[in-house]
């Protein structure tokens, strides 16, 4: 069974997840390990090639905490003795990995450098380098998945280089992969 999903209905994906989520798996199973190896493998699905607003990425961080609060439980207030919920950044200390949006942050930067170390025949890289023709839409412009990948490099230090260029050096497009995965941005 294939499961397709528009770029458009991510959000409403998230709301599905969740309420799935809550019903069945962590009711029964409060545990990292399911929501590590189930709930985000099926969240992620595709998420090399997402081009998130700033509304999306919120929603992302807003369903990773719900789940990680159900998972932690509530604790008592040493001081007070009363139960209380976690902050995120008590959440942040619990979970040991990186969070949801680094995640896509890093597996888009990985595939970017598959994108661009294949060849100009590649129909891959031919949509990614090719310029459409017609007119476009009236309004601002949609942001574009290139859009995020040179974002993610500015906020690596890497904003003013072309991209492709610098993915065709493996390893160094591997420490800037590693180093999205790592910033404490958002």
């Amino acid at each position: 069974m294939t499961i397709k999903m528009p770029a458009q209905n991510i959000s409403t994906t998230i709301k599905v997840l969740f309420t799935f989520c809550l019903q069945v798996f962590i009711q029964k199973f409060k545990n990292q390990d399911i929501y590590r190896t189930l709930i985000l493998c099926v969240l992620l699905y595709g998420c090399e090639t997402w081009s998130l607003t700033l509304r999306e990425v919120r929603n992302l961080r807003v369903f990773e905490n719900l789940l990680l609060r159900r998972i932690f439980e509530p604790r008592r207030d040493e001081v007070t003795g009363e139960w209380r919920r976690l902050h995120n950044e008590e959440l942040n200390d619990l979970y040991s990995s990186s969070n949801i949006v680094r995640v896509i942050k890093s597996r888009r930067m990985r595939w970017a450098g598959h994108v661009a170390y294949m060849g100009e025949e590649r129909g891959v890289y031919r949509v990614l380098v090719g310029k459409p023709e017609g007119r476009r839409p009236l309004g601002r412009p949609r942001r574009r998945w290139v859009d995020n990948i040179r974002k993610d490099l500015q906020e690596v230090g890497c904003g003013y280089m072309e991209w492709i260029g610098l993915a065709q050096d493996r390893d160094r497009w591997r420490t800037l992969v590693s180093a999205v995965m790592n910033l404490r941005v958002l």
